[in-house]
């Protein structure tokens, strides 16, 4: 598919099969994810790729802590990727400085949308999760405190003809312009 067509596929996936995602799909993600661009090509991530069952299930439930009902499909998945943000060149970090930005916290969205990207072209559904407990994970994926977690993605099959319903998107007049506001 054209890159179109591959942003117009990608949803955010909240039923998932309980079938297994194969190793190499999942290191293709990552290769996706690696070859990110990022601020003086600092590459401030670190990609933590959870498939181990229990352990899946500790993080998947340091998700939908909170007593709020959300990410209990989170439980479904096979996988989950956490990003940590690693700390970005000198020279990126002196320009944020100067600029008032953390490019790392950009440079990590970008890379978790090459993933995502990734994962639909192999037809695998994703969903990025800002909303976990993030001493948890960090305890249970053994991440040192002077770091942080930016993500969690889900990642695994959608169930079989699973079709969010697709919100309303702003129209281009309100989203964009030429030259001026």
């Amino acid at each position: 598919m054209n890159f179109l067509e591959l942003v117009q596929t990608r949803q955010s996936v909240r039923k998932y099969s309980s079938k297994p995602v194969e190793n190499d799909l999942v290191l293709s993600c990552l290769e996706a994810g690696r070859l990110a661009p990022s601020a003086s090509n600092s590459q401030p991530w670190h990609f933590i790729v959870v498939d181990e069952p229990e352990l899946l299930k500790k993080v998947a439930d340091a998700t939908t802590n909170g007593g709020l009902p959300i990410n209990k499909f989170a439980k479904q998945v096979p996988v989950i990727i956490v990003i940590v943000i690693e700390r970005p060149k000198l020279l990126t970090r002196l320009a944020g400085k100067l600029k008032h930005k953390d490019f790392e916290w950009t440079d990590l969205g970008i890379a978790a949308e090459h993933i995502c990207l990734q994962a639909t072209e192999l037809g695998l559904g994703t969903c990025m999760i800002g909303w976990f407990d993030e001493p948890k994970i960090m305890e249970l994926l053994n991440v040192p405190k002077s770091k942080r977690i930016g993500v969690v993605i889900t990642l695994g099959y959608a169930e079989e003809n699973y079709l969010q319903r697709k919100k309303i998107r702003k129209s281009p007049e309100v989203l964009y312009s030429f030259n001026k506001w």
